[in-house]
């Protein structure tokens, strides 16, 4: 973590703070983290029911800051993240297994972890990575070495082809004057 992503951070924790969210500090050592700047260490904090118009809802996070936002219907969720741009996570908590199907089916985001975060990204043979504006391709394992080379294609073209027969191989010549003529007219 550098200074800038630290403040950024408590930046936005400070703008839920003031847009009258609950947040919580996980903390559990009392640590002190006045004065330790220079390593720019940050808690973990839970911003509970923040609403849309805080910047930790924005941007993605990439720190100890997680949202916790309330719903009534596993639909209502879906219709959530499927009006947002794809994230690059998705973490489902319970034990309904249809409800965690349904989540999964009817929704795009890059890697999930269900019942916890971040451990979908720490495994090096699962790919990672995300869909759309939250990345493309994936890293870890084989998949991401597919994602990090270029697969060429190379096409050798057979002595006898269509393309031969109607003259769009060089050199060219009558046949292709021919196949020309027989498209303009038709």
């Amino acid at each position: 973590i550098t200074p800038l992503h630290r403040e950024r951070l408590e930046n936005w924790l400070d703008d839920a703070r003031g847009k009258g969210a609950d947040v919580r500090m996980i903390n559990p050592a009392n640590e002190d983290f006045a004065g330790q700047n220079k390593t720019n260490k940050l808690p973990g904090a839970l911003i509970l029911d923040p609403s849309e118009d805080m910047k930790v809802l924005q941007s993605e996070i990439f720190g100890p800051i997680m949202p916790v936002m309330t719903y009534k219907s596993v639909e209502e969720v879906i219709d959530y993240i499927n009006d947002k741009p794809r994230p690059l996570a998705l973490y489902y908590f319970g034990h309904d297994r249809a409800e965690e199907d349904k989540l999964l089916n009817n929704t795009t985001s890059g890697g999930v972890t269900i019942n916890g975060v971040v451990m979908h990204g720490a495994h090096d043979s699962v790919p990672f990575g995300g869909v759309g504006a939250s990345g493309i391709g994936n890293y870890h394992g084989f998949d991401g070495f597919k994602t990090f080379s270029h697969a060429r294609a190379v096409l050798r073209q057979p002595k006898l082809s269509i393309e031969r027969l109607i003259g769009l191989i060089p050199p060219y010549g009558k046949k292709i004057h021919s196949t020309i003529n027989m498209d303009l007219k038709g």
